[in-house]
């Protein structure tokens, strides 16, 4: 179903170690409105969506995949380095007690990932409205962490996915008029 190429979907530089700004990142890898929760809530919610638009959530959703695996390679070089000083001092101490260096699904408070943050009512139009909400709640959290780092290689890489969620955001709008129009033709769902 998928080809994976090993490389990033778009390439992925840190100017220098910090711990703080890998500890905000993580909203983006384990919170309520990042690419892990998106992924799999584009991808589930495409076997209850009429065929015109499954291939739309299965292209969104795989590449949210690619989106977790940026972030994940950001918080990684962020951290690679840093004394444990510094990840005291980022508040990422309770962190490293419990993972070390490993990446964990939470968000930047610490709190764990959970189902629960994965919408899917069945209704095709609530369901692709939520999906419009979410990516401009990712959107916005991508403009505010780069409003919180002064290190432009990770700005970079964060406009990119900003712009992303743009795209996509606009790509579920185009797919709620096709759905609506279907809906006043043809009496459907």
């Amino acid at each position: 179903m998928w080809v994976y190429e090993k490389k990033l979907q778009y390439p992925v530089r840190v100017g220098k170690c910090d711990p703080r700004m890998a500890k905000l990142l993580l909203e983006q890898y384990g919170g309520a409105d990042g690419e892990l929760a998106a992924a799999l809530r584009y991808l589930n919610q495409r076997y209850t969506i009429p065929d015109k638009v499954i291939g739309l959530l299965n292209d969104i959703g795989t590449e949210e995949f690619a989106h977790l695996e940026m972030i994940a390679t950001m918080v990684y070089k962020l951290t690679k380095d840093a004394t444990v000083e510094q990840l005291k001092a980022a508040g990422l101490d309770p962190h490293y007690v419990n993972h070390d260096s490993a990446l964990y699904y939470q968000n930047a408070a610490g709190v764990p990932w959970t189902a629960t943050y994965i919408q899917a009512k069945g209704d095709p139009i609530a369901d692709l409205y939520e999906d419009i909400a979410a990516e401009e709640k990712a959107r916005a959290t991508y403009q505010w962490l780069i409003d919180m780092t002064d290190d432009v290689d990770i700005q970079d890489g964060l406009k990119f996915l900003r712009e992303r969620e743009i795209v996509h955001s606009l790509r579920f709008r185009e797919a709620v008029e096709i759905l609506k129009d279907d809906r006043e033709t043809k009496k459907i769902f």
